[in-house]
């Protein structure tokens, strides 16, 4: 016999999966939440009464893709060395992901919040993971002394704005020379 709570949340990622497949079929701005039901095998007021409208779907969706990279990206242990490699990781990841890059690229509406006005729940959970690898690197001695949570915060500006622009100097720097450049520009900004 099959849980409420499985049912409940096999039905979450039923409608977060649809929410993906239009996302990549129609685009973020002909995405509608009668599509994304009707491929989920679900009702409109299924989906209304888990989240108020569509953008709230493709924020859960964005948070789920970007914690599960982190999640996907093993941490390599303590220090600076370890941390940067971790992190030029989760952007490459990041970038190769046509979910978030279609939000990011596709949909400055829904994207411009999480870049200029507030941290989204995605963002707060990889700065909290920085903030911790950046302590456990400052016991260790490789990261220079420091409020760990303002660091973190500039580490994800440094890297969010890489991922943004990466197709903006892809001209320039290829993906392996940006992943080279990013991590340059973190080790220097870490180190003691």
């Amino acid at each position: 016999m099959v849980s409420i709570r499985n049912s409940a949340q096999s039905v979450e990622a039923r409608i977060l999966d649809a929410a993906a497949a239009c996302i990549l079929a129609y685009g973020v701005e002909r995405t509608t939440l009668t599509e994304i039901a009707r491929r989920a095998r679900v009702s409109r007021p299924t989906i209304y009464r888990r989240w108020p409208d569509i953008r709230w779907v493709i924020a859960e969706l964005l948070t789920l893709r970007i914690a599960g990279l982190l999640d996907a990206v093993p941490d390599a242990g303590a220090g600076r060395e370890a941390m940067v490699a971790r992190v030029v990781a989760v952007a490459q990841h990041l970038r190769g992901d046509e979910v978030v890059m279609s939000v990011i690229h596709n949909a400055p509406n829904i994207a411009i919040t999480y870049i200029t006005s507030r941290l989204g729940t995605s963002q707060q959970i990889l700065v909290d993971a920085l903030a911790e690898a950046i302590k456990a690197g400052q016991s260790e001695g490789s990261i220079r002394a420091g409020d760990a949570h303002q660091m973190a915060a500039m580490c994800l500006l440094i890297t969010q704005s890489t991922i943004q622009s990466a197709q903006m100097v892809a001209d320039l720097l290829d993906a392996e020379a940006l992943d080279a450049e990013l991590a340059h520009s973190l080790n220097g900004y870490l180190k003691p």
